[in-house]
């Protein structure tokens, strides 16, 4: 595996333990919500954990199928919270974390593209619609907390 495979395989799968992370942690922070407004928070937070996995199905591919990597099965660090409010801050926190750590993987393939013939379209496409894709749950999660 060339250097910059292997580099982007070791930035992938730190990412891809952050997505078993928020999948995790979503979905147990649902189970939490209390009160009368609590469905459509719960089905929202449920509904984030449902495209934080596909973005494991997306980071797993790129790691196994295009740099020849082996996919972590490691999860990173979840955060309790026990409150609507503190929930909702939470993991606002975290999908503004992932962002900027998806947006140095972005850069660093944007940068190597050369080193990267016959696959660099799908590196760039799939980090690109991942960030894209927390950008709208950052949206949503300041929407819900009236930001």
């Amino acid at each position: 595996m060339t250097e910059i495979k292997n580099e982007l395989s070791i930035l992938l799968n730190q990412a891809l333990e952050l997505e078993h992370a928020a999948r995790i942690q979503y979905l147990a922070h649902a189970e939490l919500i209390k009160g009368v407004n609590a469905e459509p928070i719960i089905e929202r937070l449920k509904e984030i954990a449902a495209d934080e996995a596909k973005h494991e199905d997306k980071f797993r591919n790129l790691i196994g199928n295009y740099l020849n990597g082996e996919p972590s099965m490691g999860i990173a660090k979840t955060h309790k919270a026990k409150k609507t409010k503190e929930i909702l801050t939470t993991n606002l926190t975290g999908e503004k974390e992932a962002i900027d750590f998806y947006k140095t993987i972005y850069k660093k393939v944007i940068e190597h593209q050369d080193k990267l013939q016959y696959i660099y379209e799908t590196l760039e496409h799939d980090v690109r619609h991942v960030i894209v894709e927390e950008q709208e749950h950052v949206v949503e999660l300041s929407t819900l907390l009236g930001e």
